[in-house]
């Protein structure tokens, strides 16, 4: 893909659903998207309904082997906001596909810090008027280590 099919994101104080849709509907357009400062992005909510949200499938148990299996839950920042951008994708190959070609970053890495990035107005964390949390403070919670 060409470097002019590419988007680049900024994720800073935007809400993190609403950026997920924005980066499928990009996807769907057949951009290839990039998303830097994943960590700062916003979940509404306080922190305790955020996390209870998030640790609720920690203590499901598989029949096959209780003990050592568990489902596994995304605990990094850009693992969390890949799984909410594949739940929003189409099932089956073409979503697989779409899936590849979303690249999620801590911080901005070298080769995109001279690039051009994109702040969706409808993603805006500004609109919140209530709590909310960072990705990274849901992270850190959920005992990712950096």
């Amino acid at each position: 893909m060409s470097q002019t099919n590419t988007v680049v994101i900024d994720g800073e104080g935007q809400i993190l659903g609403r950026l997920a849709s924005n980066v499928v509907r990009y996807l769907k357009e057949g951009k290839k998207v990039e998303i830097v400062n994943v960590e700062k992005v916003i979940l509404s909510g306080p922190m305790n309904r955020v996390l209870a949200s998030y640790t609720l499938m920690f203590d499901v148990k598989t029949l096959f082997n209780p003990y050592t299996n568990s489902v596994i839950r995304p605990r990094s920042p850009e693992r969390i906001f890949k799984r909410t951008v594949r739940g929003m994708l189409p099932k089956g190959l073409r979503g697989i596909r779409m899936l590849k070609m979303v690249k999620a970053y801590i911080g901005v890495p070298e080769h995109l810090k001279d690039k051009e990035k994109v702040k969706p107005l409808t993603s805006d964390g500004a609109r919140l008027k209530g709590k909310f949390v960072t990705l990274y403070e849901v992270s850190k919670s959920l005992g990712w280590n950096e």
